[in-house]
């Protein structure tokens, strides 16, 4: 089954001992391909589009850091398994990223629903991100997560757009408190498109 199509499952799993002797290389190898998905947007802000390969290392690094064994791997990938791009969507985890405790509180306190205003833009055609349904990632005294997981559903014509190279893709947020547009670069999108089946 190609990855565009799988679920992570118990069998591709190797034990933690084993894990952790490859680590490095299997991390090192997955360079490359994470940052061609990763997409800076706007000074604070980035993109990290998911596949497979990286949902599959991280089950493996909870599972390697957290030690809880047998009894908490049905927990992991129940977590990240809706993260892993299914043929006709992109999933992106998208976090806000700021050092400093009180300057990252207080933006995030003006971005209330942020996690409604994530957009791919594929030509004029804007494709609005539909939040992992897990947790509400806004409060309500209005204060949003610094991290938030989305899905953006593609038809097959958009993906047959989205594979054009003279399309302009891009990605966005179109919140009063953080409006931002950055285009994806050739290798992005190719890298993308990969997750289209």
């Amino acid at each position: 089954m190609p990855e565009t199509l799988r679920k992570i499952t118990r069998e591709d799993l190797i034990p933690d001992a084993e894990f952790a002797k490859i680590r490095k290389e299997r991390r090192a190898a997955l360079l490359p391909t994470k940052k061609l998905r990763r997409v800076e947007l706007g000074p604070v802000c980035t993109f990290y589009f998911e596949t497979f390969a990286t949902m599959l290392f991280q089950v493996q690094e909870m599972l390697l850091t957290e030690k809880g064994g047998e009894a908490q791997i049905a927990d992991e990938l129940e977590a990240y398994n809706p993260l892993v791009p299914q043929g006709s969507e992109l999933v992106a985890t998208v976090m806000f990223e700021i050092a400093d405790e009180a300057r990252r509180g207080a933006l995030l306190a003006r971005l209330g629903g942020v996690e409604d205003n994530f957009f791919v833009q594929i030509g004029a055609e804007k494709i609005v991100g539909a939040p992992e349904g897990d947790i509400e990632r806004t409060r309500e005294d209005g204060k949003t997560s610094s991290v938030h997981f989305l899905h953006f559903a593609l038809t097959d014509a958009q993906k047959a757009v989205f594979r054009d190279p003279a399309t302009t893709i891009m990605i966005g947020c179109d919140h009063e408190n953080y409006a931002h547009l950055a285009v994806l670069s050739p290798a992005t999108r190719a890298e993308l498109s990969r997750d289209f089946s």
